[in-house]
């Protein structure tokens, strides 16, 4: 059965959907079967893999409405091995349409058991807040990959974030865990990011990915084509990257010999 991880952190603009993109993308193309859940009503998942909204006939709106839709709301994408479960505005609804629900929390992690068996990993690209779709991702979630930017107010913040990951386990899903902190956006050029490494490593050590994201044109630039940067520049420092964090997120999984 497929293992499912969210990308999350409360603070936008770290690399949540950069990393959700291209970690599932070099993940497919190490020949795991991967399905990326867009799970931000802004879409740029689904956008960043080439797939046009208006094109789209459902999403993951109709599946937390309707779990059983799931199946049919999955879409395959260029990447081999990579499908998607794409995002529309619609889902800006979900969360009203959700409040009154029975066991509310729980409708994405009910609509996944339908289909985890078709896939190695899965991976929900969740938004910056903690309303009732991304309580739904970390409610499904075995484990969370936290990407966090090396700029001073990162160490601020995952605090806080731990401390809404400990309140998610107590209250709804007890079995969750902490994937990695991923360094994002570094730039060894800046006193400011090489501060902020080092001292997320001593803080946290047990988590930390080896493996850092640079800042890289590359990977700015792939989503306004529609492709991962490893399809879009494979030779970019930002491709290499990814291609090393999906190496060692499956030496993590013990899952390289599969």
């Amino acid at each position: 059965m497929g293992k499912i991880i969210a990308i999350a952190n409360q603070k936008g603009g770290v690399g949540k959907t950069t990393t959700a993109i291209n970690l599932s993308a070099a993940l497919a193309l190490l020949d795991k079967k991967v399905l990326l859940i867009d799970a931000d009503p802004q879409a740029n998942a689904t956008s960043g893999l080439g797939i046009n909204e208006d094109d789209l006939d459902s999403g993951l709106y109709d599946c937390l409405i309707e779990p059983s839709k799931i199946r049919t709301s999955i879409i395959s994408t260029d990447v081999p091995n990579l499908d998607l479960l794409p995002s529309t505005i619609d889902l800006v609804g979900a969360e009203i349409e959700l409040v009154n629900k029975e066991k509310r929390e729980n409708v994405l992690k009910k609509a996944l058991k339908k289909v985890r068996d078709d896939y190695d990993y899965i991976f929900i690209d969740c938004l910056p807040s903690l309303g009732l779709i991304t309580i739904n991702a970390l409610t499904a979630a075995h484990s969370v990959i936290i990407p966090i930017q090396c700029e001073i107010f990162a160490l601020a913040g995952l605090g806080k974030l731990k401390s809404t990951l400990s309140a998610i386990k107590e209250q709804y899903n007890e079995k969750l865990s902490i994937e990695g902190i991923l360094l994002t956006m570094y730039d060894k050029r800046l006193r400011m990011a090489n501060m902020v490494a080092e001292e997320l490593k001593e803080m946290v050590s047990d988590y930390v990915f080896k493996t850092i994201i640079h800042r890289n044109s590359k990977v700015g630039e792939s989503p306004s084509v529609g492709k991962p940067v490893i399809m879009y520049d494979a030779t970019s420092t930002g491709a290499v990257n990814f291609l090393n964090l999906a190496t060692e997120f499956l030496k993590i999984n013990d899952d390289l010999s599969q």
